[in-house]
């Protein structure tokens, strides 16, 4: 989507030098000159405004990815550690927990670090730890203190994972994206029409198409944060396994 954007928008620059062959020259008095620089003013404000606002959107869901990766691992650690604490009757417990996130690294990153799919809620086995751990018979207050404690975290992690699976299915606003890329066309047709056709302004172009495109990939890899190169690290998850039962 990011090479349809730069053929599109360094296309518009070649177009807009084509044009400036072919119109008479009266259109392009500096009257009318004036008129296409605030017309191209407008538009590209707005297609600054709309392409910053997709960035920060992007990033938002990127970093709330990140955290919630960071908060569910160490829910986890903790969550193993008060089982610890329990006894040695939660010991099916705390397998079921490393199985777990096992399961959770699995479904989200591939051993070459795309991700392999959704993550599934239905499989990871968030129901069998809240079971476990509902199955104990606490004997004294410390006991009965853990165990409500690993249950409310135990339906935290549920919860995240089923966050994680929600925000799995949402992606970029195709049509804002076409919308901001038509307007980023007209703009360099305008600038390609009023600029003489010489090395160094189609060098010029170039690299600002190129700029604008690149814009456009990181808006799509941070709205995919489990596989491309930009990618939410897997070092929390991978550290709370290192730390599950000991």
């Amino acid at each position: 989507m990011s090479l349809i954007a730069f053929v599109f928008i360094f296309g518009g620059t070649l177009v807009g030098m084509i044009l400036r062959r072919v119109l008479p020259d009266h259109h392009l008095r500096d009257d009318s000159r004036d008129v296409i620089k605030l017309a191209t003013g407008l538009v590209g404000t707005m297609s600054a405004l709309v392409l910053g606002l997709l960035v920060a959107s992007a990033k938002g869901f990127y970093d709330a990815q990140t955290t919630e990766i960071t908060q569910i691992s160490a829910n986890i650690v903790f969550l193993d550690r008060a089982l610890a604490l329990y006894g040695t009757e939660t010991k099916e417990a705390r397998e079921v927990l490393s199985n777990t996130a096992e399961k959770i690294l699995d479904q989200s990153w591939s051993k070459n670090g795309t991700r392999a799919h959704r993550l599934d809620t239905a499989s990871i086995g968030g129901g069998v730890l809240y079971d476990k751990i509902q199955a104990l018979n606490p004997s004294d207050e410390l006991q009965r203190s853990i165990k409500s404690q690993a249950l409310s975290i135990a339906v935290n992690i549920g919860q995240m994972c089923m966050l994680m699976y929600e925000q799995a299915t949402l992606v970029v606003s195709k049509p804002l994206l076409v919308i901001m890329v038509f307007w980023l066309t007209v703009t360099f047709v305008i600038w390609g029409l009023l600029a003489p056709p010489n090395g160094t302004v189609i060098a010029v172009m170039l690299a600002s198409a190129l700029s604008a495109s690149g814009a456009i990939l990181l808006i799509l890899e941070m709205y995919s944060p489990y596989e491309g190169f930009i990618r939410v690290a897997d070092a929390p998850l991978r550290a709370a396994l290192a730390h599950l039962g000991h």
